[in-house]
C-alpha cells in the first residue's frame, strides 16, 4: 500500500481506507491479551493507522472511531460504547488516541515521513496519551471516589502498560514498513 496523496480522484479510496482502518482499530480494541492486568491491541491499531494513512487521514480515522463509540456503537474495549465510557475514568486514554494522532500529524508535517521520525512520533504520541489519560483518570476518580495520588494512578494505568505498549509500537512500525510497500 502506498501513502495516499491528496487528490479528488482518491476521495473514494480515502473513505474506503479510513473505513477499513476504523474497523481495524475497533477489532484491535476487542482483542484482550490476558496478563496480570489485561491489555488490548487498541494502541497498536491507532499507531498503525496513522503510520499507514498519514497524519491527516489517520487522525480523521481515529476521530471516526471515537465518534462511533460515543454514539453507542460497541467499538471500545470489552465491546463497550457510549458517552459514559468516554466520560468514565479510562475515557481520557481513548480521547488521548486523538491527541496522539494529532501530534503524529504535526511531527510528520514538520519532520517528514521516515521510520525514525515515525518511531519518535509514536513514542511521543504514547506519552501524550498517557499524560492526558492519567490527568483525566485522576479528575474523574476524584469527583466520584475521592482523592487519589499520582503514584497510585501511574501504578494502575501507566506502568503496567509501558512494555506492552512499546512492543505494540514495534509491531506497528513493522506493519507500517511492510504494508507501505504493498
Amino acid at each position: 500500500m502506498e501513502y495516499i496523496k491528496d487528490t479528488d480522484s482518491n476521495k473514494t479510496r480515502d473513505i474506503v481506507y479510513m473505513s477499513v482502518f476504523t474497523a481495524m482499530i475497533s477489532i484491535c480494541s476487542w482483542i484482550s491479551i490476558p496478563a496480570s492486568i489485561p491489555f488490548t491491541l487498541q494502541t497498536m491499531g491507532v499507531f498503525t493507522t496513522v503510520g499507514l494513512l498519514g497524519g491527516k487521514r489517520g487522525t480523521l480515522t481515529v476521530l471516526t472511531y471515537i465518534l462511533l463509540g460515543a454514539i453507542g456503537i460497541p467499538v471500545f474495549a470489552g465491546l463497550t460504547g457510549g458517552v459514559s465510557v468516554l466520560l468514565g475514568t479510562t475515557g481520557g486514554y481513548i480521547m488521548g488516541f486523538l491527541l496522539s494522532a494529532l501530534l503524529m500529524w504535526g511531527i510528520e508535517t514538520i519532520m517528514g515521513r521516515n521510520q525514525i521520525v515515525l518511531a519518535f512520533s509514536m513514542v511521543a504520541g504514547l506519552i501524550v496519551c498517557y499524560v492526558f489519560g492519567t490527568a483525566w483518570f485522576m479528575l474523574i476518580y476524584t469527583q466520584h471516589s475521592g482523592v487519589i495520588g499520582l503514584s497510585t494512578v501511574l501504578g494502575l494505568c501507566v506502568i503496567p502498560f509501558i512494555i506492552p505498549d512499546l512492543i505494540k509500537i514495534g509491531v506497528a512500525l513493522f506493519l507500517t514498513n511492510r504494508l507501505k510497500k504493498r
